[in-house]
């Protein structure tokens, strides 16, 4: 957790800075970074490989296969 607040915190000051250095906006910067590292965390959380897909194409065939041999 300490690590994420850390990014957040790093992002905000590099908007702070590409912003001009200007006070008053640290609530808005602090919001923003956190916008966009929660949003990179969940996006890489939730990314799916092609290989990944095909695996589970294959495991849920297989399952698939079972389930209808073992009625027969």
């Amino acid at each position: 957790m300490h690590d994420l607040e850390h990014a957040i915190r790093e992002r905000a000051y590099h908007l702070w800075l590409e912003g001009g250095c200007r006070d008053g906006f640290a609530d808005a910067h602090w919001l923003a970074a956190q916008r966009e590292i929660l949003s990179a965390s969940l996006g890489e959380m939730g990314r799916v490989t092609s290989s990944d897909r095909v695996v589970a194409k294959k495991s849920s065939r297989n399952a698939a296969g079972k389930k209808r041999s073992a009625l027969a």
